[in-house]
Order: C-alpha cells, then sequence, then structure tokens
C-alpha cells in the first residue's frame, strides 16, 4: 500500500485516553505494511463466512475514516461523523445493525440514503494490547441481514488476527528503528573512538580487554609486539615502573570513581609523559562492568611547558645580573650627591642639582623594579 500523508490530531479539550488512541491510530497510519496480501485475504474471508459483498479493515482519528484495506468498495476513507465504526470503537464486543433505515443512528447518514447505500453492517473493534479501539473489520450490505452465531465468532475471531497482524508490523517497525538508531550511534561513537590520538582501552573487572581503539593496537604493537585482542589479560604488558599505580587506580575506578594521574614511562626508543584517566564503566543497571582506560601523549606540552620555566628562570638570573651591577654605580652617585647637598662642595645651580637628584631617582626605581621581577 503506498505511503500516504495523514493529518495529526487536535489535542484541543481533548481527554487523555482520547489522545492516547489518536496517538496510536496515526502510529499505525504510518505503518509500512509488509503483510498486506494477508490481510487482503482476511478482509475477503470476512465477507466470505458473512455472505456480504464488502468488507472493510478501517482506522479511525477525530475527523476521518481510513479505510485501509478493502474487498468490494471503491472508497479510501469517509468523514469519521458518517463512520458507523465511530460506534463500534466505542463498544469492547461486535456491533450489528441488521437494517440502517430502521437504526434512528443512521436513517439519515449520507452512507445509507447515497452510495454506499448500506442496509446492513456488523463490525468488530480492532483493539490493540493495551487498550486503544483503533478502528473495525467490519462486512456491509446493500439490503438488510442478520448473522448466525458462528458468522459472529468468526468476524470477531478474524478482527483479532488482523489487529494481532498490525501490532506484529509495528514491532518490526520498532525493533528496526531501534537497530538502526543504535547503529547510527555504535558508528559515531566508534568514529569519535578511531579518529583519536590517544589510547583508549575498555577492561572488564579481570582486565581483560573488551574493547580499545587502532592507536591503542599500534603502540603495543610497536612496544610489545602484540596486537590487542578482545578477552586478552593486559595485566603482563604493564610498564614495570607503572604497574604499582595502575593495579591500585584500575581498583579504585572498579569501586566507582574516577582517576587521574600523569606519569613518565621510558621505552626502547623515546621516553613518553602520559596524561591517563580511570573511569568505572556501568552497565545499564548502573553495575560497574569493567573500566574505561585513556592515556594520551603529553610529552610535547611537557616539554614546551619546561622549555618556558627554563626561559623565565634565565630571564630572571640576567635582570638579577643586570641590576646588581648597575645598583653599584648608582649608589655611588647617591652618596656623592648627598655629599654635594650638605657639604655645598659644588657651586652649581640648584636646578642643575634637583634634575639631577631626580634622574638618580628614576634610575633607582626602575632597579628595584627589576629587583622585584628576579624575587
Amino acid at each position: 500500500m503506498a505511503y500516504r500523508n495523514y493529518p495529526e490530531p487536535s489535542i484541543l479539550h481533548m481527554p487523555l485516553r482520547e489522545l492516547e488512541r489518536l496517538q496510536a491510530v496515526h502510529r499505525f497510519l504510518h505503518l509500512q505494511i509488509n503483510k498486506e496480501v494477508e490481510i487482503n485475504n482476511i478482509v475477503k474471508l470476512a465477507a466470505e463466512i458473512c455472505g456480504t459483498p464488502t468488507a472493510l479493515v478501517t482506522l479511525l482519528d477525530d475527523q476521518t475514516q481510513y479505510i485501509r484495506f478493502k474487498f468490494g468498495f471503491d472508497k479510501d476513507e469517509t468523514s469519521q461523523k458518517d463512520a458507523f465504526c465511530s460506534h463500534t470503537i466505542q463498544q469492547p464486543e461486535l456491533m450489528i445493525v441488521p437494517d440502517a433505515l430502521m437504526d434512528p443512528r443512521f436513517v439519515d447518514n449520507p452512507l445509507v440514503t447515497s452510495d454506499p447505500n448500506i442496509r446492513f453492517y456488523a463490525g468488530a473493534p480492532l483493539t490493540t494490547q493495551d487498550g486503544h479501539s483503533l478502528g473495525s473489520l467490519c462486512v456491509i450490505d446493500q439490503k438488510p441481514k442478520e448473522l448466525t452465531e458462528i458468522q459472529k465468532s468468526m468476524l470477531t475471531i478474524l478482527s483479532k488476527q488482523v489487529i494481532q497482524t498490525l501490532e506484529f508490523q509495528m514491532s518490526i517497525q520498532i525493533l528496526k528503528e531501534q537497530f538502526i538508531t543504535a547503529k547510527n550511534a555504535e558508528i559515531k561513537l566508534r568514529s569519535f573512538f578511531e579518529s583519536s590520538n590517544s589510547c583508549h582501552l575498555l577492561f572488564g573487572k579481570n582486565m581483560e580487554v573488551m574493547a580499545y581503539n587502532q592507536t591503542a593496537n599500534t603502540f603495543f604493537n610497536k612496544y610489545f609486539g602484540i596486537s590487542l585482542s578482545e578477552g586478552m589479560c593486559i595485566k603482563a604488558y604493564l610498564h614495570e615502573l607503572h604497574r604499582e599505580s595502575f593495579l591500585e587506580n584500575f581498583e579504585y575506578a572498579l569501586s566507582g570513581k574516577a582517576v587521574k594521574s600523569e606519569k613518565e614511562l621510558a621505552y626502547a626508543d623515546k621516553t613518553i609523559y602520559w596524561y591517563m584517566t580511570y573511569e568505572p564503566a556501568f552497565a545499564e543497571n548502573s553495575e560497574v562492568i569493567g573500566v574505561s582506560f585513556n592515556a594520551s601523549d603529553i610529552t610535547e606540552r611537557i616539554k614546551q611547558e619546561q622549555l618556558v620555566i627554563m626561559q623565565n628562570k634565565s630571564l630572571k638570573e640576567i635582570a638579577f645580573i643586570h641590576s646588581h651591577e648597575l645598583r653599584r654605580p648608582v649608589s655611588s652617585i647617591m652618596a656623592l650627591m648627598e655629599i654635594i647637598k650638605e657639604e655645598d662642595y659644588y657651586t652649581a645651580d640648584k636646578m642643575e642639582l634637583v634634575m639631577l637628584d631626580k634622574a638618580v631617582e628614576e634610575l633607582d626605581t626602575k632597579i628595584r623594579e627589576i629587583v622585584s621581577f628576579t624575587s
């Protein structure tokens, strides 16, 4: 059956139970059904058993009766207010109208007074497992009619078969959607996992490898001559200078707490400064099932930090030397200035002495600033 767009129900002033029913109706209206042949056969069988020229499977929202499967009928939908099935879904059992012209509910109904000229109707509600009546399996005729008890029973049984088939299809669709969602999430996670330059490993409680990325596998292959595989125990491949702290942090993470550490380790061809995190890995029920371990090579960052520290230290040493070299002549000038002021040995203009005194003070201030920088 071709996919159609169906209008969403209005939710204004609508009881919660009816809103839930309409939401269920629209889920089934948008359902991609792979069992069309089976359901069409059920509809045809209902007509044959009941001896009617027409049988339908309908779904009803707040405005429209949608005819999803049909035998001996040419309409795809009718108005909800005119639908006989609107009454059927209000009751749990089979609804029968032997002669619509004798029933005050339908005597003026346009489906009775004009095409398709319904006189006889029998409908069994299509009720989901959670109690929502979505529509009906019904049979109609253009002349008055009665059904035998066997025909009534068979129509009810066939209606249950229809809703079971539809619910099975819905379950399959939900499982497919969940699988696609999970698969996409797995692809995104794996893409992030593999794109990192850090070593990522997921361990079980006994340090068995549960998952790892390519960076980790490359590292172990290069420095330990092994390829990682699920199930292998990592304990035998721990760096001797890292074993004790790793085991301690691993147990701490298993207790449900995250740990961070930094460690410098020497290997065959290089020394690596690691930044490591140990985080508990949880199951859906919040049980700790292992440890998520991440190790990032921060050697270059540490080298840059050490270089900056050394450069600052060198600058301070230079500033210290220069400050002390300048201090000596300035101290001498300041001493002479005091003598000149006190003994009046120099007969220079007062303004010259003031300017010289000010220049010495400025130089002394600069030296003090240098000294404070080196402190």
